[in-house]
């Protein structure tokens, strides 16, 4: 098992590397967006930090949308999908290298993010850095293992930009709510142990249902 998903993980960063085009629509689209809000907004230095929260999920989830997605649609595309499901590779090692792959392109793109969030909207972060990627850490793990299912279900879709918001944006509500009030919580310089349960809760539901799930989905 552990061998697959490592192999899976190696296989999708490796195209990423080369391609470069999931992680250029993260870094492009969370830049635009960051900026778009801070611009919008117009917030003043005294009010600026308390839309930080909100501003780093929502740049969050729209670009996550779009380049987790993506990572399924190329492969579709190329028809490389249907050869790795006809490998022996189980499908639950398939499931979580994909989403370890999503994990960290999500990382990288939060690494560029997350200094111009501080930078534009006054908020500082280094005295709490270790308990903000934390917080991060684990929404990253809630959201790319629900995104990773459903966009291996709506992959064959033609509206598949429309149905993946669609059926994510719902389930995705605890997982939204508990990480804007954990990251609200760890900028103020204190943990939410309530917010951080829910994370590590539905993290381990959204998970395991993956695991269970995926063979089902990417096989229909």
């Amino acid at each position: 098992m552990l061998r697959g998903v490592l192999a899976v993980l190696r296989k999708d960063l490796r195209i990423e590397w080369r391609t470069k085009e999931s992680l250029a629509g993260f870094v492009v689209l969370g830049v635009l967006l960051v900026v778009v809000f801070s611009v919008a907004f117009d917030p003043t230095p005294e009010q600026a930090p308390r839309l930080a929260p909100s501003v780093l999920w929502a740049t969050f989830v729209f670009t996550g949308l779009l380049g987790i997605q993506r990572g399924f649609v190329l492969e579709r595309e190329n028809d490389c999908l249907g050869g790795v499901l006809a490998s022996p590779l189980d499908p639950a090692a398939l499931y979580l290298g994909k989403l370890a792959s999503n994990v960290v392109l999500l990382g990288v793109m939060q690494a560029i993010v997350l200094p111009l969030v501080a930078v534009l909207l006054h908020v500082e972060v280094g005295k709490v850095l270790p308990l903000l990627l934390l917080v991060l850490a684990l929404g990253n793990v809630g959201f790319a293992a629900l995104a990773t299912l459903f966009a291996a279900m709506t992959v064959r879709a033609r509206s598949r930009e429309v149905m993946l918001p669609v059926l994510l944006l719902p389930l995705l509500v605890p997982v939204l709510v508990g990480g804007v009030k954990a990251t609200d919580a760890a900028l103020r310089g204190g943990p939410s142990v309530a917010a951080l349960g829910v994370l590590v809760a539905f993290d381990a539901i959204f998970v395991v249902a993956g695991v269970l799930l995926f063979e089902q989905v990417v096989r229909d």
